[in-house]
């Protein structure tokens, strides 16, 4: 039966001000709060029940939440980039931009346009690009996702799931699906919430600037030859390559427009041998070694260790608040020591 408005709600079930906080960040209609981000891909694909769904690599739990929807529907999955013929109505594409564990980009008006002309719907994974970088109705999302859990909540001690849309009428079947599947929030939690979201623009902002500016100096130290400088030769003998948002070049027509407030905290190293990758996380001190990330310390991961498919010389790196020149200085005295031995 379809809720009714005189019907009583908790204020766990309505997380009132934890909504509005996010409504006014995000210029759009309230959004279903869950437990966690697992919940929220669930409640989107009950909700749109689609026979297939367009996904790329991206988060690993992603799938998993696919692989069981999958058992009771027989959903399948296409490559994010099929043809746009293997598309139906009422199919789903999951774009998660920028991606994890890369911190790379997408064009969601691309994606959306692909997914519009078939009759599928656009539902967009903004965990890495926040409401403060990136928002994703403005290019043809149908509906948002992120993992609270990490830059929403900001702080590493809360968990949480959003889903939100600016369609009203599939906002009120998101809610009266919620109240019967539960996946309701406590209200700890939403109250850790509107304190992390009182400071969301701020601290992503700031996040990102620190990301691009570590990712800059790496990436011009690889660039650099026969400098004779002792940070630049520590990184060109061990780093191999180095991704994120701000170094897609050929993209910056489409992507300075989508992600106008930064480029996201994420950003990947790769090393070049497996065993640096293993012993980096271990040697930092301003970075701790731990897999999950947008909280105010910068964290940083050997990726393999939770997800199989990456690069096993792969770390993921989650920038914080910290100063970026000490997070520069503190990454390549890690690295110095991987060359030692």
């Amino acid at each position: 039966m379809p809720l009714r408005r005189s019907m009583p709600m908790t204020p766990s079930i309505w997380s009132q001000t934890l909504r509005r906080h996010y409504t006014s960040r995000q210029h759009l209609d309230t959004p279903t709060i869950r437990k966690t981000s697992f919940p929220a891909l669930s409640a989107a694909l009950v909700f749109f029940n689609p026979k297939h769904i367009s996904i790329g690599n991206g988060y690993h739990g992603s799938h998993g939440v696919i692989s069981i929807i999958s058992r009771l529907t027989g959903l399948k999955k296409l490559d994010l980039d099929c043809p746009a013929e293997q598309l139906e109505k009422g199919d789903v594409v999951l774009l998660e931009t920028p991606v994890n564990p890369y911190g790379t980009s997408f064009n969601i008006k691309a994606y959306a346009d692909k997914a519009h002309a078939r009759g599928a719907y656009l539902l967009v994974d903004s965990t890495f690009g926040p409401p403060g970088l990136q928002d994703p109705f403005l290019w043809g999302a149908d509906m948002v996702m992120h993992s609270g859990t990490k830059y929403l909540g900001g702080h590493s001690d809360m968990l949480c799931g959003v889903l939100a849309t600016k369609n009203k009428e599939w906002r009120e079947r998101l809610l009266n699906d919620r109240a019967y599947l539960g996946n309701v929030m406590g209200s700890m939690e939403t109250w850790l919430g509107v304190r992390s979201l009182r400071t969301l623009e701020v601290r992503v902002q700031r996040q990102s600037e620190n990301a691009t500016a570590l990712v800059k100096f790496l990436h011009d130290a690889l660039k650099t030859s026969g400098s004779g400088n002792g940070s630049t030769d520590i990184v060109q003998a061990t780093v191999k390559e180095v991704v994120h948002s701000s170094l897609q070049e050929k993209d910056m027509e489409w992507l300075s427009k989508q992600m106008p407030g930064g480029f996201g905290p994420v950003f990947s190293i790769i090393l070049k041998e497996e065993r640096m990758a293993r012993v980096l996380p271990t040697k930092l001190k301003f970075f701790h070694h731990a897999t999950s990330l947008g909280g105010v310390e910068s964290l940083i991961e050997w990726r393999a260790m939770t997800d199989s498919t990456v690069d096993r010389k792969l770390l993921r790196v989650s920038v914080g608040l910290e100063h970026w020149v000490d997070l520069r200085d503190d990454l390549v005295a890690g690295l110095k020591t991987c060359l030692d031995g």
